[in-house]
């Protein structure tokens, strides 16, 4: 099969984090978002997901389900969801609510994508969770309650989520290990692994997934996803200096100085130690940064490796005009 086969076979969407440019403000990175998804729309991508983070100056995704609202308002045709609301953090019956009503103001275009991490740091989880433990149990039970809500049957349960109830609102499960593999597959519903920030399990969540799978209402075969970086520009040298920005930005979450999406540099040598780069390099090991050419080539190598259905790109680049384009010539590539 030909790259084009490969890429124009597979759906492509997108994950934004909201993140806030250096020198620039939280509503400019909203708008910038909104102005994202109206771009992503036009070029043909299939989702537009935003990720819930909290207590960090760089990302200002963390009231994600007001964002979402934004966006679906802002756009007319493009799936709009969680990618994920970090359950633990959040009373079913509320997520279930939320997305109900956004199911209604905007139906067949939510999506509730699903993930069992904080989102942030143990201090503010415990301000989120005040001062829940959770088990191992927690999160597959959470599921199963939110699921429980959605059902038309649950009108005579004294608990019901309205709005909510009876309607489809589609459940995926995220994850970065084995443990929400097993569980997306237990449970039939499709599984989007986090490769963009944790390479390490891909293949082995990818392989328990789909050999685990087992058919449910919502989904009928396994729909593998993967999220992975993608820079692209005019030349390959332009979009290595473009990534440059991710690579500051992964060096925060390396020290813990997570400060707002700093501009891009020439060089990063002299910026990080050896071992920085290195840990960097390896936790960003799915990162596509090239021109149109390498992005088709690399991409769809990646597919053909990892089977799966959908691909959804996350770009870290600072300029917001260079982020569009890059969205752009990556759709040139799943489109051509």
């Amino acid at each position: 099969m030909s790259h084009q086969n490969t890429l124009s076979n597979t759906k492509f969407s997108v994950l934004d984090l909201v993140p806030v440019p250096q020198g620039s403000h939280h509503k400019t990175a909203m708008n910038n978002s909104l102005d994202l998804a109206r771009h992503a729309e036009k070029y043909g991508y299939e989702r537009f997901w935003v990720s819930e983070h909290h207590n960090m100056e760089s990302l200002v995704s963390s009231a994600t389900v007001v964002l979402l609202g934004y966006i679906a308002q802002g756009t007319t045709k493009i799936r709009v969801g969680s990618g994920g609301v970090m359950l633990p953090n959040h009373a079913p019956l509320i997520v279930a609510e939320q997305f109900g009503t956004l199911a209604i103001l905007y139906p067949n275009r939510i999506d509730l994508g699903l993930g069992r991490a904080p989102g942030t740091d143990q201090l503010t989880a415990q301000a989120l969770r005040r001062g829940k433990q959770e088990s191992v149990q927690d999160f597959p039970n959470d599921i199963n309650e939110l699921q429980q809500y959605f059902l038309e049957e649950n009108e005579n349960e004294r608990v019901r989520a309205i709005p909510g109830e009876g309607l489809e609102v589609p459940i995926y499960l995220l994850g970065s290990s084995t443990f929400s593999a097993q569980l997306a597959a237990q449970k039939g519903l499709p599984y989007a692994f986090a490769s963009h920030f944790a390479p390490g399990q891909l293949f082995s969540a990818l392989d328990i997934y789909t050999e685990g799978f087992k058919p449910s209402k919502q989904l009928e075969s396994p729909y593998p996803m993967a999220c992975v970086n993608v820079i692209a520009a005019d030349t390959d040298e332009e979009a290595q200096r473009l990534a440059t920005s991710l690579y500051q930005f992964a060096m925060g979450i390396v020290t813990n100085l997570r400060r707002p999406l700093p501009p891009p540099i020439d060089s990063m040598e002299g910026i990080w130690t050896p071992e920085q780069e290195a840990m960097i390099k390896n936790m960003m090991y799915f990162t596509f940064i090239g021109s149109k050419a390498t992005i088709e080539k690399e991409l769809s190598k990646f597919i053909k490796t990892t089977q799966v259905k959908e691909i959804i790109t996350v770009s870290h680049i600072f300029d917001h005009r260079e982020r569009i384009k890059s969205y752009k010539i990556l759709s040139e590539v799943f489109n051509s």
